[in-house]
């Protein structure tokens, strides 16, 4: 808030400047000559029941003295009397209004002037400035005051976004008399870069509106695409801000999301199933690693109590008996699931541990055919 008032300040300062009706003017009153008295003649001045009569004695005389002394030491120092600082001051303001009202172009018999061009710039900025501050208001309260999603105010927010921008701009051409017959070659070559270079950027602008409408992905989701996990930051009109659990942030065009497989975590709710898998000696005791399995599941205080866990014998190993638990969690970060896998891990480790069931490993039976007595030769190396 403290930026954007500096910012405000500043387009006042500016604003003060450009729209003042003249850049000054310096008007200097000639004096008219006083002649003196002849020789033998007496002067007689009039004084009227308005003006005051001073009466100056010598010490007041010395001052006046010494100040005209110090203004004609000043001029002599710059070069010039009072005549040649007036004419000099008069060429620097001339100057300025000719820069001031320079034709920059004319169409239509509408000239175009460095005036008007500076004032439709700040109308301009001052209107985007100020429309940026009322759209952002106007989120905020759409999030806090209605049960609107922040996908949903962000979308509204874009679209008064570009809405105002498009009305400022119109507005500061038709305040300075800028007829749009002057924009008139942009379209042309806006119609020539679509055609060639910008269709990709106006496919990721439209798939930006089609996203936030339809909304496939949103604010805040865990989606998944291409083998990265990320949350969605923000949605863009030409691409979507993606921060990884690495805290890396990816800028991922919005035809992607249209395009190709995403896996979105969160997209109805924030609710999804882990498992975990684990492998048992043959000759274990399955109802007991079952019972063991679901109190580790259980006991977690992030594992959900609804849907209640499950335990399924998946398969006979080579090595061990298979067995996978499955649970609910409840995710709003991106590691939360892994952590939660891994605390259950630790509590079936310290269950099986207690009830001595060993967790297997790969083992390799090897057998030898003992038909004849095995033969052994020494090999000596060095021959």
């Amino acid at each position: 808030m403290k930026a954007l008032r500096i910012q405000f300040m500043v387009v006042a300062i500016l604003a003060f400047a450009l729209l003042s009706p003249t850049l000054g003017t310096v008007s200097y009153a000639q004096k008219d000559p006083v002649i003196g008295p002849q020789r033998g003649e007496t002067s007689v001045r009039p004084v009227s029941e308005k003006t005051d009569t001073n009466i100056t004695g010598p010490g007041d005389q010395a001052k006046q003295g010494e100040g005209h002394e110090g203004e004609g030491w000043l001029l002599r120092r710059l070069g010039m009397d009072s005549a040649g600082l007036s004419e000099k001051l008069s060429d620097v303001m001339g100057t300025l209004r000719g820069i001031w009202n320079y034709e920059v172009w004319v169409i239509d018999k509408n000239a175009v002037t460095v005036r008007k061009l500076l004032i439709a710039l700040f109308i301009l900025v001052g209107g985007i400035l100020f429309s940026k501050i009322i759209l952002r208001g106007i989120g905020r309260r759409l999030i806090s005051h209605s049960q609107i999603k922040e996908t949903t105010a962000s979308a509204i927010q874009k679209f008064l976004s570009y809405c105002a921008y498009l009305l400022v701009a119109l507005f500061a051409l038709r305040i300075v008399n800028i007829p749009l017959a002057a924009f008139a070659f942009l379209g042309g070559a806006i119609a020539i870069g679509v055609g060639f270079g910008a269709q990709n950027l106006i496919n990721n602008f439209i798939s930006g509106f089609i996203i936030m409408w339809e909304r496939p992905i949103s604010i805040g989701d865990l989606i998944e695409m291409d083998g990265m996990v990320g949350k969605v930051e923000e949605i863009g009109a030409r691409c979507t801000r993606i921060r990884t659990g690495e805290n890396i942030h990816l800028l991922v065009p919005n035809s992607s999301f249209l395009e190709k497989n995403i896996t979105n975590w969160t997209l109805s709710d924030q609710k999804i199933r882990a498992h975990v898998t684990v492998g048992v000696i043959y000759g274990s005791p399955v109802r007991e690693v079952e019972r063991l399995l679901l109190k580790a599941a259980a006991e977690n205080p992030m594992v959900l109590k609804e849907p209640e866990p499950f335990v399924l014998f998946t398969d006979f190993g080579d090595n061990a008996l298979i067995f996978e638990v499955h649970f609910w969690i409840s995710i709003r970060r991106i590691i939360e699931r892994r952590l939660i896998e891994s605390h259950v891990r630790f509590d079936i480790d310290d269950l099986f541990r207690e009830a001595n069931i060993v967790i297997a490993f790969p083992q390799r039976d090897v057998h030898l055919d003992t038909q004849r007595p095995l033969e052994l030769r020494i090999i000596d190396t060095k021959e």
